[in-house]
């Protein structure tokens, strides 16, 4: 009589994942400057995307092994039936080789782009030189009309003896402005009187005279009169 003992449930654990990641770049339009006059130009344009991904899978609870039971398939009376059929006997421990997996991608997409046509892009670049040169004469012509109409107006208040404080704040709008010969006086404005010496000349003292001549009476004191 013996007896015999195997493991009649085999486990087989499969598991799989599929993960799809892409990266989208979306090309703007061309960088364009604008100039003023309707002028715009369009230039070369660099794009750069930095990307970061990732991915993780995990699976709870965490199990890294399991107990495969072993059954009892003892036949000990030889009748081709099992004695104790269902009955564990002892458990084997199993790895499951379960694990987190875990992704991560660092990556820069990059695309230059170009214009094709040379020839209207140097168009574009000599139009928007002109229309630059244009702007600054612009502005130096009005620069010029403003300079002409301080120079008149402060002209004419001079002349008219009218300006502003030397201490005002606004004195130095008109203190480069140079009137010449004008019909009024510009302040300020100050002669000298030099002293004349006669020599060998003796200083003469009027002649004095009665008071009587005078034709008026003298004052000697407050309401006092002298006959």
């Amino acid at each position: 009589m013996g007896g015999v003992s195997a493991t009649a449930a085999p486990v087989a654990n499969s598991s799989g994942s599929v993960t799809n990641q892409a990266i989208q770049v979306l090309q703007g339009p061309y960088i364009t400057n604008t100039y003023g006059g309707g002028i715009q130009c369009q230039g070369p344009t660099l794009n750069i995307t930095p990307f970061v991904t990732g991915s993780g899978s995990m699976q709870k609870p965490y199990e890294p092994y399991y107990n495969d039971p072993v059954y009892d398939m003892r036949d000990l009376n030889d009748d081709g039936s099992l004695d104790n059929p269902g009955n564990i006997l002892y458990h084997v421990p199993t790895r499951t080789g379960q694990k987190d997996n875990y992704n991560l991608s660092v990556g820069v997409s990059a695309t230059w782009s170009i214009p094709q046509d040379k020839k209207l892009q140097d168009q574009c670049k000599e139009a928007a030189a002109t229309q630059i040169d244009l702007m600054r004469q612009t502005t130096a012509n009005k620069r010029l009309d403003f300079e002409i109409a301080r120079l008149k107006n402060c002209g004419e208040l001079m002349k008219a003896g009218i300006y502003f404080h030397p201490r005002s704040q606004y004195a130095k709008i008109c203190a480069d402005v140079i009137v010449t010969n004008p019909g009024g006086v510009i302040p300020p404005h100050r002669h000298s009187i030099p002293s004349v010496s006669v020599p060998n000349a003796k200083s003469v003292s009027p002649p004095s005279s009665p008071a009587a001549q005078l034709g008026a009476p003298l004052q000697k004191g407050l309401g006092q009169t002298s006959p």
